[in-house]
């Protein structure tokens, strides 16, 4: 059988527009959770074996014995503020150099997020897909997988020939999904073809209510599977990242099928079921306070999770405010964990004074977001490290949290047990390493605070008592409703 040339390539970003720190080149240099920018082989010998769509791409091309891979480059950086115009120009022209380099190929397959927002571009992937075609033709067949949260465009369907999206969150599928991807670019050099039908939901609905494992999402994806009624029917269900304030934002659908007419029926379907189950989703969220006092009096095993859905690093937020904390502490809680606090200065003192020592320091608060003041006092230095982690968890085992010198303190006022994971750089708290590394175990204590909106869930939710959703102050907003939107398409609503 024919064997097919196939360049693959991943340019990963979700822009949180609110933030005001920009990302650069040297963002995406830098190793965090995920591999630094690599080029050629190190593509896949940098993510074998990892959760990663590239990943799962290249497991998919080997498997077939029919693709003679083209590694070109890959590179992801924290979500954060916008993508430079410098950082966006060098990343994608490496990408075409590469190809270019690498000579003919039949078809390509790249590793996008979807949510990607540039000093230029409001739409960042589709940007980066009107390069690529420039650069190696308008006729390349064209796959592309995207994050769940990506909020997708006219323009971005049209210009690839098939997407897949992640179909869970917290994202425990996303090397399967770049595995479906390039199954579907194979298909589609053996000659499948297909039609296709994309629609947009007219109301966005925020991350905390994204949970593919509860209600609405769970009867939205039985229907996908139901009204698919041929193999070659596939609907594809991106619910969009709220904090990207531009037209495209929110929730949309795209349907395949064997007719124009089908795959338009089967989008306008789910979009029609979204809108029948738009009150269903839960956008509720507690203050600090109420969270505590009411984890305080909820009984049966296992930790209570505070969520502080708000300050998630992983969607753009500092990962430093304090609210929480301070509401943990002002109830004098018998015992309570909270990480990840990003705060170097803290860090570097606690690594100067040693473990057992008592340090004097102000922790937090340092990004001068508004009614969020460090928590002043005193700390005992209970661990230091490097900040070098292995995951453990589903979502990111067999991967490296790169979080640089990193400590476990202990607040030292009050006959409380509450203690803190502080790192140098920003980490969504989502893997229970970022506390077993530390030789704590989060099931010893009565509350949990995680600094993550919803992908904490796959390494938490078990075993645990409860999870509430608080809303403390943080630069990833959750209420919708208290967001100044400038760019929003006309008719978009706010579901909460």
């Amino acid at each position: 059988m024919k064997q097919f040339r196939i360049a693959v390539a991943g340019f990963q970003h979700e822009t949180n527009t609110f933030t005001p720190n920009p990302t650069g080149f040297a963002e995406f240099q830098r190793a965090d959770s995920w591999p630094e920018l690599v080029t050629r082989d190190a593509v896949a010998t940098r993510t074998r074996g990892m959760n990663l769509p590239i990943a799962g791409a290249i497991a998919e091309a080997d498997a077939s014995e029919r693709v003679l891979l083209r590694p070109l480059l890959w590179c992801a950086a924290e979500p954060g503020g916008y993508v430079t115009h410098d950082a966006f120009d060098r990343i994608v022209q490496r990408i075409c150099d590469e190809a270019i380099a690498c000579g003919e190929v039949d078809g390509l397959y790249l590793d996008l997020h979807g949510a990607m927002v540039t000093e230029t571009y409001n739409d960042g992937e589709t940007a980066i897909i009107e390069r690529v075609r420039a650069c190696l033709g308008p006729d390349l067949p064209i796959a592309i997988s995207l994050d769940f949260h990506a909020n997708v465009s006219r323009p971005l369907v049209d210009l690839v020939d098939t997407l897949s999206i992640y179909r869970t969150y917290p994202h425990l599928d996303m090397a399967e999904t770049g595995a479906r991807a390039m199954s579907r670019l194979i298909q589609r050099l053996d000659g499948a073809t297909s039609h296709r039908a994309f629609r947009q939901v007219p109301f966005l609905v925020p991350l905390h209510a994204q949970h593919t494992g509860s209600m609405p999402n769970l009867a939205l994806y039985q229907s996908a599977q139901e009204l698919a009624e041929r193999p070659d029917e596939i609907i594809e269900i991106a619910m969009g990242f709220t904090a990207s304030d531009v037209p495209d934002c929110g929730p949309s659908v795209v349907a395949y099928a064997g007719s124009q007419t089908r795959a338009a029926t089967l989008a306008e379907l789910m979009v029609a079921r979204f809108t029948e189950l738009e009150a269903q989703f839960e956008t509720e969220m507690m203050s600090p306070a109420e969270a505590v006092q009411q984890a305080l009096t909820m009984s049966g095993t296992g930790p209570v999770i505070l969520a502080d859905v708000q300050d998630n690093a992983g969607a753009g937020a500092s990962s430093d405010t304090t609210g929480i904390l301070h509401a943990l502490i002002s109830a004098k809680v018998p015992s309570a964990l909270l990480g990840v606090i990003c705060d170097a200065e803290v860090c570097a003192l606690a690594h100067q004074a040693g473990v057992g020592a008592e340090i004097q320091t102000a922790l937090g608060g340092k990004s001068d977001l508004l009614g969020d003041p460090p928590v002043v006092g005193s700390f005992e230095v209970l661990r230091v490290s490097d900040g070098n982690i292995p995951y453990t968890g589903e979502m990111y085992g067999g991967g490296i949290a790169e979080v640089g010198p990193s400590c476990l303190l202990r607040w030292s006022a009050g006959s409380g047990d509450i203690r803190v994971v502080v790192s140098s750089d920003r980490t969504q708290c989502l893997d229970r390493a970022l506390f077993t590394h530390f030789g704590v175990d989060p099931t010893d204590f009565d509350i949990v605070t995680v600094k993550s909106t919803v992908h904490f869930r796959a390494d938490f939710e078990h075993g645990s008592r409860a999870i509430l959703n608080v809303q403390a102050t943080g630069a990833f907003p959750c209420a919708l409703s208290d967001i100044s939107y400038k760019n929003l398409r006309p008719g978009v609503r706010i579901s909460c």
